[in-house]
């Protein structure tokens, strides 16, 4: 049985408890989900657009006070965890901006015959959101904002440790006057949610978690024809190949190695250096690194808060100590207390060893060296993920070569802060598959309607 409560990953304390839905509320859940997207599909595109404007304009003015409540759930510091409510509005903005353009119907050039033809963007029904706990409130825009565009209506299930962020975002909802069952949260168990994707009137599901639970969610919605989509981490690469503003690069590899806490799929983790550069890189990459010391979450100084539990802290501290076991030499890093873990550098991490495949959640990073420019993309793909990816480089020319050869969803050439409402997010390989954000979000449970009249 799944128990949702907030629990205080900075104190450890137990602040609230909530009680999971009971099989006879999920079942009205459902059912007023699949009655509510009848009526929110015949709606005018305006009429959807005028909510998701409102809904924006009620996350920005409650900021602070969303900030605060992700804050308490998972350890987020404040300054980004405002940030966060902030970054949801914009995605429901930019979806309201984009509605007219992403739903008109796209004329078919025909070869042969007479009339016309089109494809016509219609929605599917119901939508089953997995969320994870890291980003409560973006995770929970990308997948309601272009749905409820579409015409779509949503269950959302949030993470165990944010029921909190949860009702506060059906909040949002309410008084932005979507009409009631169109987004739903559901504090459902592993096996409720086993049944939602089964019920018929469920026609898609979006998940963003482990690779064991996507694998899970993807095998029973294939045995119910359920579209899926999949985001599921990365252990991503930022390969350094030339620069000269060493200082200047180090700055972006660490701010794309500690966002969040370093709890985020597609941060940097692997950090692969050409051979002339590696020295002055890992002396000012480690000097910078050890500059985030963990702090309180709710002081407005604070870089690096907890991790979102204990139980996390515990799982990282395991993986460093194993690749320690196999080699690897700490560069930087000290104690770990409680759910706060100091940030980490690694090297000499062995690629025959068990800590190498793995994803790093939190402020650990692991530096490599590269021969050559065909031994960094080597080692940039030698991962089971595909998630993002950062190439650094003053040569246009190899930034362009090399990002082709990247095996990921997404690379990132010279930048950590290319990411936006217009921007697709997902990756390949055991990193998952389909897209949120941008246009190509809006395309993913969506009925792409032929629809062709003669002459």
């Amino acid at each position: 049985m799944t128990t949702y409560a907030v629990t205080n990953p900075a104190t450890g304390e137990t602040l609230k408890g909530f009680p999971g839905i009971t099989d006879e509320d999920l079942a009205t859940a459902i059912g007023q989900a699949a009655s509510a997207q009848a009526a929110w599909s015949a709606s005018s595109i305006a009429e959807r657009v005028e909510v998701l404007r409102k809904v924006a304009a009620i996350y920005d003015e409650r900021a602070e006070e969303l900030g605060a409540i992700i804050s308490r759930e998972m350890g987020k510091p404040i300054g980004s965890a405002i940030g966060e409510a902030q970054f949801s509005a914009s995605i429901y903005r930019y979806y309201a901006d984009s509605a007219e353009e992403f739903l008109a119907d796209e004329p078919i050039k025909l070869r042969g015959g007479s009339g016309t033809g089109v494809i016509r963007r219609a929605p599917l029904g119901v939508v089953l959101g997995i969320m994870p706990w890291n980003y409560p409130y973006f995770m929970a825009a990308r997948c309601a904002a272009p749905n409820l565009m579409i015409g779509n209506t949503v269950l959302l299930k949030p993470a165990p440790q944010c029921p909190e962020s949860a009702a506060a975002i059906e909040a949002v909802f309410n008084d932005a006057g979507l009409p009631s069952g169109a987004y739903t949260t559901i504090l459902a168990s592993n096996e409720q949610i086993e049944s939602v994707i089964a019920d018929p009137r469920v026609r898609g599901v979006s998940l963003t978690g482990s690779g064991r639970a996507g694998s899970a969610v993807a095998k029973l919605a294939g045995e119910h024809l359920k579209k899926v989509v999949l985001e599921l981490g990365g252990s991503d690469p930022f390969l350094v190949l030339s620069t000269d503003d060493m200082d200047s690069l180090v700055t972006k590899a660490v701010a794309a190695r500690m966002y969040n806490s370093g709890q985020a799929c597609n941060a940097a983790k692997r950090f692969i250096v050409a051979d002339h550069l590696y020295d002055e890189f890992l002396e000012k990459f480690v000097a910078g690194m050890s500059t985030f010391t963990p702090g309180d979450p709710f002081d407005p100084a604070t870089k690096l808060g907890p991790l979102c539990s204990v139980e996390a802290a515990e799982r990282l501290e395991a993986q460093v100590n194993r690749a320690v076991q196999e080699g690897a030499k700490v560069e930087l890093g000290g104690q770990r207390d409680g759910a706060f873990f100091p940030p980490t550098v690694l090297t000499n991490v062995r690629r025959d060893g068990s800590a190498y495949a793995e994803e790093f959640f939190g402020p650990v990073a692991q530096v490599f060296r590269a021969r050559d420019e065909a031994e960094a993309v080597e080692l940039a793909n030698d991962t089971e993920f595909g998630l993002g990816s950062f190439v650094f480089t003053d040569d246009p020319v190899q930034a362009e070569r090399v990002a082709d050869q990247i095996q990921a969803g997404m690379v990132y050439i010279n930048t950590v802060e290319g990411e936006g409402p217009e921007v697709p997010f997902g990756g390949v390989k055991n990193s998952g598959y389909g897209r949120e954000l941008g246009r190509l979000g809006a395309e993913e449970f969506v009925n792409m309607k032929l629809v062709r009249t003669g002459a």
